[in-house]
């Protein structure tokens, strides 16, 4: 695991600058990797490129894995780790140059000489990779399929420049620091913004599943060699199998996915939250003979704490437990490197902070999350409420446009400021497609509350189309008619809220750490297998994720699976009132985001009144959001759109 950063000018005079400017991304990295790093150069012919990486040594710790990376014509930098290396290294045969180190990294690098990109298709990992082919004068950019790993760009006349992380694109003083002109409403809908864009004009985000090739003479090339839902297409079996096969199908694929997730030269812990996703990661492991550490952390808040949930889980598998107590005073006083740590923001991460910096201060390097446990396996709401949704509203879309917003009109005014009743009203005014159903699912305030929230400048044009989210799902599902429901809507999850929020998030806040943090449930076998089932496979049982805890050789605890689900929060509704409460409104105030023009006079100030009085459907998200965004834009001097 590691950072990654290059630039590539079409002129060869700017060698000089370019080995500049890659230094100055390798110094914004430094966090992501304390072991070491580097800055290579293209010899002096043809166009300028450099390439630089921060190491955080996982596999081989010695030298000869050290990167930048060369062999022949080609130069690599590479984030991530490729589970399945040892594997793809038999399958390149005999090799006329004798290997000379032990790691995954010069592997992807023969693999590359020798499939070119696709060599990516045998890659079993979460990866970003940058390779320089000096012959071809030609640059690789790769994500791995659900873009576990980041991968930020911004091209320019002349120039192209990658890194891992948006402040190390912004190191490179190529482009001006400007707030994209849609951004602010993508965010407040989303609290983040939809890929490829990102809240900065002109710096996108590479897809998860692609590939981009850039030549010397400024040709781009961008093609997807995956997605859940083609890959699901070709899952998919005739006739399906029996509940006892699927189930037993669904045992091998999680036992092979997270005893590939284990392959490392440092210790591997597991985040422990009690819930099911982290604690089948803990059953599959007991079952094959392990004895995993697992941490996990408590509050001083009874109603947050789910400490006993998870030393229930610790005790019925043996693991070696380690509790980790966080109380508000440790946030606060960790909250400036917090905000700093925010590369891209949103309104989660936090969470994720605090739990890498209070693991890896434990020694551990790498550490196994149960996240994409909702997403492939059902248990968001979302799969529950769609399905039950989707027959009204494709006869409830043939109405006239006018009937669905009055509708809509009278279901707000019934609503009393509710959230769940706003959500109704949109979903009654929209198109009556899952796309759209869905995005107001996700919505963390509808079209109407940004409306009221932002200024005239910042408003979408009325000719603007569908957002982000709504025109990929809107394609997709069009192509993919005859896939399942959930399999649809696992899509939307992942390809959505899990890789613009929770991957993003989970990448900048443990890497601030250098923690290394995997997700096995994310393995594209598995992902693919449980997405190719029909429905019913994928319900039997009942309860919350029933094919994932009825697949377990050895089951959880009843008190695990049977409560109600939560997410793992930290009392940020309780903090925000109590010992965040300066820091909220200073950031909230005119000498922070009231004070930039971006939002109508007066509306973050009654937002910030309406939290502090608990109004209905003023969450603490909802504030805390731009919080983290007015902390971005001051630290990085972000201008308004123009």
């Amino acid at each position: 695991m590691c950072g990654i950063a290059g630039v590539m000018f079409r002129d060869g005079r700017e060698g000089p600058r370019a080995a500049a400017i890659a230094e100055r991304m390798r110094a914004a990295l430094g966090h992501r990797g304390p072991d070491g790093g580097g800055v290579w150069s293209a010899p002096g012919r043809g166009p300028a490129v450099a390439l630089a990486h921060t190491r955080l040594a996982v596999i081989d710790l010695s030298d000869d894995a050290r990167q930048p990376m060369t062999e022949g014509r080609l130069a690599l930098t590479y984030n991530g780790e490729l589970f399945n290396f040892e594997e793809v290294r038999r399958l390149l045969g005999p090799q006329t140059a004798p290997w000379r180190s032990r790691s995954d990294t010069e592997v992807l690098l023969r693999a590359f000489a020798h499939w070119g990109d696709a060599a990516v298709e045998r890659f079993d990992g979460m990866f970003a990779f940058a390779v320089w082919d000096d012959a071809a004068k030609r640059l690789t950019l790769a994500r791995d399929r659900f873009g576990i790993k980041p991968l930020y760009y911004a091209a320019g006349d002349g120039w192209l420049v990658f890194a891992s992380e948006v402040r190390a694109l912004m190191a490179s003083d190529l482009f001006e620091r400007r707030l994209r002109p849609t951004a602010l409403w993508d965010y407040l809908g989303y609290q983040t913004t939809p890929t490829p864009d990102t809240l900065l004009g002109g710096v996108r985000m590479l897809p998860p599943g692609h590939v981009l090739t850039a030549s010397s003479e400024g040709h781009f090339a961008s093609r997807e060699y995956w997605n859940l839902l083609d890959a699901t297409e070709a899952e998919a079996l005739t006739p399906p199998p029996t509940l006892a096969e699927a189930r037993s199908r669904t045992r091998e694929l999680l036992s092979h996915a997270v005893q590939s997730h284990l392959v490392s030269d440092v210790p591997v812990g597991v985040f422990l939250s009690g819930g099911i996703d982290s604690s089948a990661l803990v059953s599959a492991l007991a079952s094959a003979g392990q004895k995993p550490r697992t941490y996990a952390v408590t509050f001083a808040e009874a109603e947050y704490d789910e400490a006993v949930h998870a030393r229930e889980v610790a005790r019925t598998f043996g693991t070696d437990h380690t509790e980790l107590r966080l109380e508000g005073p440790v946030l606060l006083d960790s909250l400036p490197a917090i905000l700093d740590a925010t590369d891209h923001p949103s309104g989660d991460g936090v969470n994720t902070w605090m739990v890498s910096s209070i693991v890896r201060q434990q020694g551990v390097k790498v550490a196994l999350s149960g996240l994409g446990g909702d997403e492939i396996f059902g248990g968001y709401p979302s799969f529950q409420r769609l399905p039950r949704l989707m027959p009204a509203m494709r006869v409830w879309r043939h109405s006239p446009a006018g009937l669905r917003r009055a509708t809509a009109g009278l279901v707000r005014e019934a609503g009393g400021g509710s959230v769940a009743v706003a959500k109704a009203a949109s979903v009654v005014e929209g198109a009556g497609t899952l796309g759209s159903a869905w995005t107001v699912t996700r919505q963390l305030q509808g079209e109407a509350e940004r409306r009221r929230l932002l200024s005239p400048e910042c408003l979408p044009r009325d000719d603007a189309g569908p957002d982000g989210y709504r025109e990929l799902l809107d394609l997709q599902f069009a192509v993919h008619r005859e896939a399942p429901l959930w399999t649809r809507i696992s899509y939307a999850e992942t390809r959505a809220y899990m890789h613009d929020v929770l991957l993003r998030d989970t990448d900048q806040m443990s890497m601030a750490h250098g923690l290394e943090v995997r997700v096995p449930l994310l393995d594209h076998r598995l992902a693919a297998y449980v997405a190719g089932l029909p429905d019913r496979l994928k319900r039997a049982g009942g309860g919350a994720k029933p094919l994932l805890v009825h697949s377990l050789k050895r089951p959880l605890p009843a008190a695990g699976v049977d409560r109600p689900k939560r997410g793992f929060t930290l009392p940020f509704d309780v903090w925000m009132r109590g010992p965040l409460r300066e820091l909220c409104a200073d950031r909230l105030g005119p000498r922070g985001l009231d004070g930039r023009g971006l939002f109508a006079p007066g509306a973050i100030a009654g937002l910030w009144t309406g939290f502090l009085a608990g109004s209905p459907g003023v969450t603490w998200a909802r504030v805390w959001s731009l919080v983290a965004l007015e902390a971005w834009l001051a630290r990085h001097e972000i201008r308004s759109p123009a």
